[in-house]
């Protein structure tokens, strides 16, 4: 084998036995390598390009690729948002003295045989009910369009868990305590605490998702609301009758939360968050269907008269969950 026939050393690879060839082509400058042209021993290096405007070889024009970057949706040094937070998460509880019943029905000896007084109850129950839901859509259209609060609410999570608890905490003195319950102002003055904990903790949530998806979902929950009262009100169907059944619902909905929720903060799962989300949706419009009944009082099962507070806490409650879990559905098809 002729010497020809070996491939080329180390340094005919660095100094060709060929001339380059003829022509005007400026030789590009080599960033560090004496072989593909750049410096030779004992010269200075080129300097790397230091940022995306500057030229990588002499003579390209500046602002490759042309055109201004766009901006950061997010201002400098926020970071990008986390996942959204869950919907709130506790446990249904009607205490029995909220509650009464008959062998007939439950309005049948009492003061539901006077129309005038069933017709003022439900008036009071749903004028509380209008002027919650207006107080959390006025801040979930805010928490929505305006920018500077939606980015305050996505950085500053600890808010948001703070009104979790001052939610919590109200929910359970409303539901357990009767005193307070039925004492007026305490009444109003609780229910108007629990009523801004829970907007805000909407609003922060509904801040997460496009503005499409929010106006989806609160379009959707208006039919499925209204759908729901009007059927409750012209059907002979006694959902007060399966109280035991309700219960088994809420508990399962309460556990499968839970357990959502521990698994979603180690590793996020699409699936679980999305059964979990239709099973929220599904069983929250069933509760709103018992709760209207119960407010209705010409069933198995009715609620008392004198709690007006507690029933607009209930249906509110409803109304809410159904919100943010068609949110979660709608905003992950986004």
């Amino acid at each position: 084998m002729s010497r020809s026939d070996y491939p080329p050393g180390y340094d005919e690879s660095c100094n060709p036995p060929y001339a380059p060839h003829g022509g005007n082509y400026p030789a590009p400058p080599g960033y560090g390598f004496p072989a593909f042209g750049g410096p030779q021993p004992g010269q200075p290096p080129a300097p790397y390009p230091t940022g995306p405007n500057t030229p990588l070889f002499p003579g390209q024009p500046q602002g490759y690729p042309p055109g201004p970057y766009p901006a950061q949706p997010y201002p400098p040094g926020a970071g990008y948002p986390s996942q959204p937070p869950m919907p709130p998460i506790i446990p249904r509880n009607i205490p029995s003295d909220v509650i009464t019943s008959d062998d007939d029905f439950a309005a049948r000896g009492s003061d539901w045989d006077s129309l005038s007084i069933r017709h003022a109850f439900i008036r009071k129950v749903y004028l509380i009910l209008a002027t919650q839901l207006l107080v959390t859509t006025a801040i979930v259209a805010v928490f929505t369009f305006v920018q500077p609060v939606r980015h305050f609410v996505q950085q500053n999570q600890a808010v948001h868990w703070a009104s979790y608890g001052v939610y919590l905490i109200t929910h359970l003195v409303l539901a357990c305590c009767k005193g307070p319950r039925r004492t007026f102002p305490w009444n109003f003055i609780l229910l108007s605490i629990f009523t801004l904990a829970l907007s805000y903790m909407t609003g922060s949530i509904a801040s997460y998702y496009d503005t499409k998806a929010v106006f989806l979902a609160l379009a959707i929950t208006a039919v499925v609301c209204i759908a729901v009262t009007v059927f409750c009100f012209q059907t002979k169907v006694d959902f007060t009758k399966c109280r035991g059944l309700f219960c088994v619902l809420g508990i399962v909905v309460f556990v499968t939360g839970i357990i959502t929720v521990i698994v979603l903060s180690f590793k996020y799962i699409y699936w679980l968050h999305m059964l979990y989300a239709a099973i929220g949706a599904i069983a929250f419009t069933l509760f709103l269907a018992y709760d209207t009944q119960l407010l209705i009082g010409n069933r198995k099962y009715s609620i008392s008269p004198e709690e007006y507070v507690f029933a607009a806490l209930n249906i509110y409650v409803d109304m809410v969950q159904i919100f943010l879990f068609l949110l979660q559905i709608i905003g992950s098809s986004k």
